[in-house]
C-alpha cells in the first residue's frame, strides 16, 4: 500500500482529483504502484539527469511542500526498513521528474528520521548514558549499558572517516555514477542476495547480552558502505549483525541504535549548506519534510521491530531484488 500512496502524493496538485477517482488502486502490490501514477522513463530521466535538474521550474511553497511532505514519507518509510532510503530517495524524484534533490536535501530529512529514532529508544538512550558515567566513574566497562555505548562509538567511526573521504576527495558526489540509476539497481540485488544468504547461514542466538567492541567495529564498517545509494543502512547492517549470529529482532535494535550518530552528523553537517541554497527547498518545505519523516520513521521502526520478531527478512530480499529488476528493465528498455 505504501508505493502507491507515495505514487498517489508523488502526482502533484493538479492530479489529485483523478488519484481521488481511482483510489481502490492504492490497495495493491508494490508492483502495481506503477499504475497509479503516470511516470517518465527512468533511462530518460537518468540520460539527462543535470539537464532535468536545470530544467525543472522554479517552484511555489505548496508544490515544494507537496514535494518535500512526499519525499519525507518515503524517507521515514525507507531509512529503517532494510530496502535503502537513499535509493527511494533518488529513484521517486527522478520517476516523476522533480529532479535529484541532492544529498544535502537528503541528509536533512534524516533529522526527522533521527527525532523518531531517538524519541523511541529514549530509555535504552538513558541506560547508555548511566553505563558510560559508571564506567568512566567506577571503571565498570564490563556493563551492558557501557559496552553498548561503546560500540556505537567505534560503528559510526568508519561512516564518518568515509563520509569526510567523500566530501575531500569526491565534491560533486551528487553527480558520481555510484548515483546512477543503473548502480543503484545492480547494488539493490546484490545487497538482496547478501542479505538472503545471511538469512540462510546466521545461527540466529547472539543477543545484547554477548554485544563486544568489536561487534560495533564489524557493524560499523558494514554501515559504511551505505554512503553508496542502494545499498541501504539498516540493510548493510542487519546483513552483517546476521552473519555473526545475532538474533533477527537484536540485529534491528542495535542498527537502529547505532545509526543514531551517523545519521545526526549527516544531517548536522549539510543542514547549513541545503538552507543556504544547495538545494531545491527553502527552509518552510524542509521542515515539512523532516516532520514527515519523523512521524513515518517511528512507525516503520515499531512495525519492523515487531515483524522480525516472528518473521525472516524474506519480504525485504523479495522486494529489493524486485526493485532492482524494475529499474534495470526500465533503464534498459526505454
Amino acid at each position: 500500500m505504501a508505493p502507491a500512496l507515495l505514487s498517489a502524493f508523488a502526482m502533484g496538485s493538479s492530479q489529485v482529483n483523478a488519484f481521488l477517482a481511482a483510489a481502490p488502486m492504492a490497495t495493491g502490490s508494490v508492483a502495481s504502484a506503477a499504475a497509479v501514477a503516470p511516470v517518465v522513463p527512468l533511462a530518460a530521466a537518468a540520460t539527462g539527469a543535470a539537464a532535468d535538474a536545470a530544467s525543472v521550474p522554479d517552484l511555489g511553497l505548496l508544490q515544494a511542500c507537496w514535494q518535500a511532505g512526499v519525499l519525507g514519507i518515503v524517507q521515514g518509510l525507507t531509512e529503517f526498513l532494510p530496502i535503502s532510503s537513499s535509493a527511494h530517495l533518488k529513484v521517486v524524484p527522478v520517476m516523476f521528474r522533480w529532479g535529484d534533490p541532492g544529498v544535502a536535501f537528503t541528509a536533512v530529512i534524516q533529522l526527522g528520521s533521527i527525532a523518531a529514532v531517538l524519541a523511541y529508544f529514549r530509555e535504552d538512550l538513558r541506560q547508555v548514558g548511566r553505563g558510560i558515567a559508571r564506567a568512566v566513574r567506577h571503571g565498570q566497562w564490563s556493563d551492558p549499558s557501557a559496552r553498548l555505548g561503546v560500540a556505537m562509538a567505534l560503528g559510526t567511526l568508519p561512516i564518518v572517516i568515509g563520509g569526510l573521504a567523500i566530501k575531500r576527495w569526491i565534491p560533486d558526489y551528487d553527480n558520481s555514477p555510484l548515483r546512477s540509476m543503473t548502480s543503484i539497481a545492480i547494488v539493490s540485488i546484490v545487497m538482496a542476495l547478501l542479505l538472503a544468504l545471511a538469512e540462510l547461514v546466521g545461527a540466529r542466538r547472539r543477543t545484547f547480552e554477548t554485544l563486544r567492541p568489536r561487534d560495533g567495529v564489524l557493524v560499523g564498517l558494514a554501515q559504511a558502505l551505505a554512503l553508496v545509494p542502494g545499498v541501504s543502512r539498516s540493510g548493510s547492517t542487519l546483513t552483517a549483525s546476521l552473519f555473526d549470529g545475532w538474533e533477527r529482532a537484536a540485529a534491528a535494535r542495535f542498527s537502529f541504535l547505532l545509526g543514531i550518530p551517523a545519521i545526526t552528523l549527516a544531517g548536522l553537517v549539510e543542514l547549513k549548506g541545503a538552507l543556504d541554497g544547495g538545494g531545491r527547498y527553502g527552509a518552510i518545505p524542509m521542515l515539512v519534510g523532516v516532520v514527515a519523516a519523523a512521524l513515518v520513521s517511528w512507525l516503520a521502526i515499531a512495525w519492523l521491530l515487531s515483524y522480525l520478531q516472528r518473521h525472516g527478512t524474506w519480504l525485504f530480499v523479495g522486494y529489493r531484488l524486485l526493485f532492482g529488476a524494475v529499474i534495470l528493465l526500465w533503464f534498459q528498455g526505454a
